[in-house]
């Protein structure tokens, strides 16, 4: 993050330092991070990018960077780079097969666009580590992002989700991912589970209302437990739920990107137009950069319409 700020010269004093001593992860690091801001607007910094993240996953491909998305390549926009960092990647695997930081690191790699390769080899790390809770946890998340697919990713998601809060030691973890639990039960149809994992997960955020998941756990703990309200045919109970998820006093995520959107559209299904009105004034209170979304969203409302809710009904 460092290395967004740097000036020319500096990115050319440590262009300079990484060519004299190639093993500077932290030089490469500090490149990584200015490259990948200007890498969309300058040919030139996405090609230098690139060959510093071939050259970490070849040399060094158990460093803490080569797994975050600076060391990312996308296949669309970079189709050639990626198939040569692919390669890179599969090569280092077999070689290291046995090595989970690097079965970690390239998982992150595939996460997205090669889904099936990051399966593999994250249930290849949990094999080696069956006790650590970090591979069901990211396996959970991997399924979670194919809940397009619909019941059986969810069940799949709740079951690696579920390993690993079984695993793990961690009180303050184990509450960070009762959201996921709570959120992928319900996906999954598993309507008592996600009851029962969203009043956790509100319960103990009261051990930690100074915590930055605090607000996120207030927000989606009430729309998860609204859902199961309006499923099981307690609309004015569901109405109660979505305005105490727009009573969370925010969080970094929810002031960014916005609240959950999913109880307030299926409670306009079923013509509670003021609950959710009321919703979208609370929710002001933490997202005002959603400020302009939140009175398109308003009017049409008024005017008896479904805003198309977008981004805002993922979790």
């Amino acid at each position: 993050m460092a290395g967004q700020k740097l000036g020319a010269d500096q990115v050319s004093d440590l262009e300079t330092t990484v060519a004299r001593n190639p093993d500077d992860l932290s030089a490469r690091t500090e490149l990584l991070g200015y490259y990948f801001m200007r890498q969309y607007s300058s040919k030139e910094a996405r090609e230098a990018r690139q060959k510093h993240i071939f050259w970490i996953i070849k040399y060094h491909p158990e460093a803490a960077i080569a797994g975050l998305p600076y060391s990312s390549i996308n296949p669309i926009q970079e189709g050639d780079a990626y198939q040569q960092a692919r390669q890179l990647w599969l090569e280092q695997t077999k070689a290291h097969a046995q090595n989970t930081t690097i079965l970690g690191n390239a998982a992150q790699f595939f996460l997205i666009h090669d889904r099936d390769i990051a399966e593999g080899l994250l249930k290849q790390a949990q094999k080696i580590e069956p006790n650590n809770p970090q591979w069901s946890e990211r396996l959970g998340h991997l399924y979670a992002l194919q809940n397009g697919n619909g019941k059986a990713a969810a069940a799949k998601s709740l079951e690696e989700f579920e390993k690993a809060q079984s695993d793990d030691a961690s009180e303050s973890t184990r509450f960070y991912r009762l959201d996921d639990l709570a959120k992928q039960a319900f996906e999954a149809g598993e309507i008592e589970k996600a009851s029962k994992y969203a009043n956790e997960l509100l319960e103990t955020a009261q051990k930690y209302p100074k915590d930055w998941n605090y607000g996120n756990a207030i927000h989606h703990g009430n729309n998860v437990l609204g859902r199961v309200a309006l499923k099981q045919g307690d609309v004015k109970r569901a109405d109660e739920y979505l305005l105490n998820a727009g009573k969370t006093p925010g969080s970094p995520q929810l002031n960014s990107f916005g609240p959950n959107m999913c109880l307030a559209k299926e409670l306009l299904e079923k013509g509670e137009k003021d609950a959710v009105l009321q919703y979208f004034e609370l929710c002001r209170k933490f997202w005002s950069m959603g400020a302009e979304k939140l009175d398109n969203w308003t009017k049409e409302v008024k005017a008896g319409k479904t805003p198309d809710f977008g981004g805002n009904l993922s979790y």
